[in-house]
């Protein structure tokens, strides 16, 4: 029977912890016991863990042998334009099991203004989100869920390969025919309505390469996971 993966939240030579809401699933909806095992994820492997103290907002592991060691993936941010926050959540669990490194909220012209306000009130709730799909994937770590940023600034921070999801002669494959699995790839998905012309001068005019998933129009969330998976798929 494959055991449950938790990521750790403090790790400390051969001891780790689980703190806070984190915890307290573990200890109440799971009913963790003293002796009980668990594969821990850290910041470099995971290890065989078991529990040596149980307590409200915390739970204890000793280490011990090492099950596996942080694989080598594509580094993939998602500059991902804030939509309606259901379907957003839902692309951003997804997108994590698929592998993402980093997710950049971003702020764009059609993004609906209450939404925008609202978006760093939800920071906690995507962060929540993005744990527990890395540990129903067996990552060995959550991504960054970084804070909203207009799109002005997203446009400039990114290094690595930048890709524009638009309108576009060349496709998303096409776009990463020449890449090897260590390039960061950075990938850019519009809003509903999608990108307006001055968004779209504004990356081309930055350096960013226009691709597209095909003829179909996507929804954003769709569009997001797809891609996604068409880098993974290319790169791996």
């Amino acid at each position: 029977m494959t055991r449950r993966r938790w990521i750790a939240d403090e790790v400390s030579g051969d001891h780790a912890a689980l703190l806070g809401s984190h915890a307290d699933h573990l200890v109440h909806v799971l009913r963790a016991r003293i002796g009980q095992e668990f594969d821990i994820a850290t910041d470099e492997n995971v290890r065989l863990g078991r529990v040596v103290s149980v307590t409200d907002g915390r739970v204890d592991f000793d280490l011990g042998e090492v099950i596996s060691v942080r694989s080598s993936t594509p580094s993939l941010t998602l500059l991902l334009s804030i939509f309606k926050f259901d379907r957003m959540e839902w692309a951003i669990e997804k997108c994590v099991e698929l592998g993402v490194a980093r997710i950049m909220p971003v702020i764009a012209q059609r993004t609906d203004a209450h939404l925008a306000a609202a978006a760093p009130k939800r920071l906690e709730r995507w962060h929540r989100i993005a744990r527990q799909a890395s540990e129903q994937s067996r990552r060995t770590a959550s991504p960054q869920i970084l804070s909203p940023v207009n799109l002005g600034q997203a446009v400039t921070q990114a290094s690595g390969t930048r890709i524009v999801l638009a309108e576009s002669d060349r496709t998303l494959k096409g776009a990463l025919e020449e890449l090897t699995p260590a390039t960061t790839v950075n990938l850019a998905i519009g809003p509903e309505g999608g990108w307006t012309d001055p968004e779209l001068k504004l990356f081309l005019g930055a350096g960013w390469t226009s691709a597209s998933l095909g003829s179909t129009i996507l929804r954003a969330e769709t569009a997001a996971i797809a891609a996604a998976a068409v880098v993974f798929a290319e790169l791996q």
